[in-house]
């Protein structure tokens, strides 16, 4: 009895430390708050993260990454990069460009309400924005700015909940 008890004791605690070591360093679960990546995803939706591939590459514009809020470092927000290092952004006549050039965001729903200076974004760090433009707290901020590459878990690749909304995250192309 003792002997089995060990046994399945050893076995809870492999399972734990392998579950732990994935959601360190593989997967996360998370939950999305607000309202600010409308139309894409909605208050409360529930994503996986996976945290493995921007240890062999940089995020990339389309990308939908979970960052740690360059302000409170315990709060995440999710957000889309639109630029990285050494990249210029420009909002001007609801337009977004990136190296002069304007993007076409059919994931948006309404015009953006400001324009926004053009800045360059530094080597090391990406430029977010939500796809409700109006309604999100990103790069255009001084409290979120230039995000380090340093704040960025990880990748959102699946929408997991509502179960009716289930479905792959795809970076948008252009």
């Amino acid at each position: 009895m003792v002997k089995q008890f060990v046994e399945l004791l050893k076995s809870v605690v492999i399972a734990v430390i392998a579950a732990l070591l994935i959601i360190t360093f593989v997967f996360e679960t998370v939950r999305v708050d607000g309202y600010s990546m409308n139309p894409t995803l909605d208050n409360n939706d529930r994503l996986i993260v996976e945290k493995v591939t921007y240890h062999f590459r940089q995020p990339e514009p389309g990308d939908i990454v979970v960052i740690k809020y360059p302000s409170n470092t315990e709060e995440k927000f999710i957000k889309r990069v639109v630029a990285t290092g050494g990249d210029t952004v420009e909002v001007k006549n609801n337009t977004l460009y990136i190296n002069g050039k304007a993007k076409a965001e059919n994931y948006l729903l309404e015009d953006t309400m400001f324009d926004f200076s053009k800045v360059t974004v530094p080597q090391g760090t990406i430029f977010v924005m939500g796809d409700n433009r109006n309604n999100s707290r990103d790069s255009r901020y001084p409290d979120v700015g230039f995000v380090s590459l340093s704040l960025v878990v990880g990748r959102a690749v699946l929408r997991i909940y509502p179960f009716s909304s289930f479905k792959v995250l795809a970076a948008a192309v252009n």
